[in-house]
């Protein structure tokens, strides 16, 4: 049985951890799997957006421990981690994790390496590195501070205590929660909806945020600036009126729906 699943519809993946006896934890086939998926993704230029999720009542586990615990040479596990990370990162379009259930330690890290994050009512977040034994190497220390604030990030990862849904809504960890029989539905919305966007500026956009986000503010918007006029240049009045027309389109659609 596969334990990725990958299901491509018109501009948008969705990739599902296929574990659910063992809370989708990262065995070592299934993090094969996961990284193959996700070059697959991104070497198809039909895909756009890419959302992630889990089957049964985890998103993911983490780390399989009991598989990690008999490893003959560690540095094989942190090397495949890393490259978890890397595909994730390699992927121009957005990311939505749907979350729908237990995502714990790596898959907490898993969760952070998306840029949008939907959680079911079911969802609960914990980071147990501490607990285990391991430090993070997938972003989680410098990611989880910079989303909801150093004395939040510390306390969950110092504890090891679970954060639940709404509480993570609360902390500005999580983008919506919304009931578990409607989550699969909201992300494929959502991603519709973004797949509605300019291709070339969807992409040029994320990296602009990205980027910027790690940068002193007056750099990031001498940056922005720059990028906007380039932007300018390459795109003509005409083709810019195209787009206002579709945009009014859309909205005149939508509001009749």
């Amino acid at each position: 049985m596969a334990q990725v699943l990958v299901k491509k519809r018109d501009n948008y993946a969705i990739i599902t951890l296929n574990r659910p006896e063992a809370m989708n934890a990262l065995s070592r086939e299934l993090r094969g799997e996961f990284v193959a998926a996700f070059k697959n993704c991104s070497a198809d230029e039909a895909v756009r957006v890419i959302i992630l999720t889990g089957n049964g009542k985890a998103f993911c586990a983490g780390f399989d421990l009991k598989e990690l615990g008999s490893e003959h040479s560690f540095n094989a596990v942190e090397e495949s981690n890393n490259e978890l990370a890397r595909v994730m990162d390699v992927f121009d379009g957005p990311i939505i994790g749907a979350i729908n259930g237990h995502c714990i330690t790596g898959g907490f890290e898993m969760a952070l390496a998306c840029d949008i994050i939907i959680a079911s009512e079911n969802a609960r977040f914990a980071d147990t590195h501490a607990r285990v034994g391991i430090l993070p190497g997938w972003g989680l220390s410098q990611k989880l501070p910079r989303l909801i604030g150093l004395s939040r990030a510390k306390e969950i990862s110092f504890t090891g205590a679970p954060v639940f849904a709404q509480q993570a809504l609360e902390w500005g960890m999580v983008n919506h929660v919304v009931p578990a029989d409607e989550l699969l539905n909201r992300a494929i919305s959502m991603a519709e909806s973004i797949c509605t966007s300019v291709p070339k500026i969807l992409t040029q956009y994320k990296t602009l945020i990205n980027d910027g986000y790690s940068m002193p503010l007056k750099d990031a918007l001498i940056r922005e600036e720059q990028q906007a006029i380039e932007s300018a240049r390459q795109t003509g009045a005409q083709m810019i009126e195209a787009r206002r027309q579709d945009v009014l389109e859309r909205g005149r659609s939508e509001k009749n729906q």
